[in-house]
């Protein structure tokens, strides 16, 4: 089941969309916290986001170009702001589509059902992990935090991700070791050591403190 996220102010017009939509057999969320897009999107994890421009704190040309530092999740844009320099400015920002307010229904349902062919015919839902704002993006095997991206060898970013996918619990050191050699890395007691030491220096460097904590005789966790 696809699943769409409706950023729009207006609770009227978000409610007929998501009972609209919902009909059609989509999985629809609508953003509560308008300060906090980011991290309902990366709960949620939707296949498509229907963004207003118009929005409190701010607009949706500043959600789009966020969105875009780390996902490729397509965004139709929805706005009575329809001339043509803000049709051009949400197509520069990374926007996949516009409709003018108002607007039919089965209009937009047709632009949605499009979009989503077009996305997710030959590519597999673009997947994100978020923990505390750090991001971690499953389809294109990067990291951001606070806007910035953080390169990690591929070794880092999979004991990362191997602590992401069980935030808050302990992961012991040989299903570490485990997971990536599923990967046919080479990695012993040694190498995981040393990855972890450069793992953590990073974090540190992008402004995350601790946030692996070390569990002795046991392995490693996220910090809450």
């Amino acid at each position: 089941m696809y699943k769409i996220l409706i950023v729009e102010d207006d609770r009227t017009i978000a409610e007929t969309l998501a009972s609209h939509l919902a009909q059609w057999g989509y999985e629809v969320k609508c953003v509560e916290d308008f300060k906090n897009v980011l991290e309902e999107m990366t709960e949620f994890s939707p296949h498509l986001i229907l963004l207003d421009i118009i929005l409190p704190f701010f607009n949706g040309f500043h959600w789009c170009q966020r969105i875009r530092e780390f996902s490729k999740v397509p965004i139709l844009f929805l706005s009575s702001a329809s001339d043509n320099m803000n049709i051009v400015m949400a197509m520069n920002m990374g926007g996949d589509d516009f409709v003018e307010k108002p607007f039919d229904l089965n209009v937009l349902t047709a632009k949605v059902q499009a979009l989503l062919r077009r996305s997710y015919s030959f590519q597999g839902n673009v997947n994100v992990i978020e923990h505390q704002g750090l991001i971690l993006n499953l389809s294109d095997a990067y990291v951001l935090y606070d806007g910035a991206k953080i390169d990690l060898t591929k070794n880092e970013y999979r004991i990362l991700q191997c602590l992401m996918e069980r935030a808050g619990k302990i992961v012991s050191r040989e299903d570490i070791i485990t997971k990536l050699w599923e990967d046919d890395s080479f990695i012993d007691d040694n190498t995981l050591t040393v990855n972890m030491t450069r793992l953590r220096k990073k974090l540190e460097k992008s402004g995350l403190q601790d946030v692996i904590l070390t569990k002795k005789g046991i392995g490693y966790m996220l910090k809450e």
